[in-house]
């Protein structure tokens, strides 16, 4: 697997990393039973990832002790990285979050216990707390650099005025945005931010939450409890609309000789090297098959050719439902 440096005073880590929300929440409840997750971890790990992404309110906190478990006598082979800030209510769709110094640390202790580790290698703030000034949530991240219990820090989904007021407080290693062919709007100012500071970027859903993969053709080949069936561009019209792009990303990559999800990661790659998407999957195939991605180059032509199909705003529909949209720090 290629390597990636991540941001200008990060750790090297594989160019793709595996995103393991999936594995435990959100897009069915059935997800993947803990020795699946495990072996589909260990896949990886065995396949060149040397990048692991989770979060407190995965699950909630199952998705972190999956990863753990996954761990054990292989910690040393990971960089790993985990998100603290969501706070969800148990039977409700809500979500708030909570930025607050005593609460960065509680997060913290706990995530390392659940871990079953000493330290967090790249510790997020999964939200931007809004009642909290951004200084006083990374000085409170910095702290925990300081006691040895982070190595670095990241932001996600923040603004780029954020993004420098932290930078700032402490160095921020990697931002954390949506980004894929049907999510390309870090294009306009967050992209250009963290190159101006030298941070990197970690893409997730660079599948658009598996959209493009092309699996998809109608609404009910999502599971009943699959929250993507509340995500606007999964409904209705959108989701037909939606559907034309892909079957044009398929075009592209049936004359490439590749899949759609290899295309569109090989494109995300092609971004810049300081570009490490964190693709997700409960499948040990598809597995396979995205992490075949970084072999695929793209010649300027080919680039070109999607960006007639994928221009930015190509997506109808909003990329999160209000539930989740007022967590986003614009």
């Amino acid at each position: 697997m290629q390597q990636r440096q991540l941001g200008k005073h990060g750790p090297r880590v594989s160019a793709l990393g595996l995103g393991c929300m999936g594995l435990s929440d959100f897009y069915s409840s059935s997800g993947a039973s803990e020795a699946q997750a495990i072996a589909l971890i260990h896949r990886a790990l065995d396949l060149g990832v040397t990048f692991l992404d989770t979060a407190d309110v995965y699950g909630p906190h199952t998705n972190e002790r999956t990863v753990g478990k996954a761990l054990q006598g292989r910690r040393d082979r990971v960089v790993l990285a985990t998100k603290f800030g969501i706070v969800r209510q148990t039977g409700s769709n809500y979500r708030g979050v909570n930025g607050s110094p005593e609460y960065v640390r509680a997060a913290c202790d706990a995530s390392l216990q659940r871990l079953g580790v000493d330290h967090i290698d790249l510790y997020y703030q999964h939200r931007v707390d809004p009642a909290v000034p951004i200084e006083d949530t990374v000085g409170a991240m910095a702290a925990l650099v300081k006691a040895g219990k982070v190595r670095h820090l990241g932001l996600s989904e923040a603004a780029p005025s954020t993004i420098r007021r932290a930078h700032q407080v402490h160095p921020i290693t990697a931002v954390q945005t949506e980004y894929s062919l049907w999510s390309r709007d870090p294009e306009d100012q967050i992209l250009p931010t963290l190159r101006e500071l030298g941070i990197g970027f970690v893409p997730y859903s660079p599948l658009g939450r598996g959209f493009l993969a092309g699996r998809f053709k109608k609404i009910e080949d999502l599971a009943p409890d699959d929250w993507r069936r509340e995500s606007p561009r999964f409904q209705g019209e959108n989701f037909s609309r939606n559907l034309a792009l892909v079957d044009k990303i398929k075009s592209i990559a049936a004359s490439k000789g590749c899949t759609p999800s290899q295309l569109a990661l090989a494109w995300l790659l092609a971004q810049g090297p300081d570009v490490v998407p964190i693709p997700g999957t409960t499948s040990l195939a598809r597995l396979e098959e995205n992490l075949a991605s970084p072999g695929i180059a793209l010649s300027g032509e080919e680039l070109g050719q999607i960006e007639a199909v994928a221009p930015l705003g190509v997506a109808v529909g909003e990329r999160y439902h209000p539930a989740m949209a007022h967590l986003i720090n614009g």
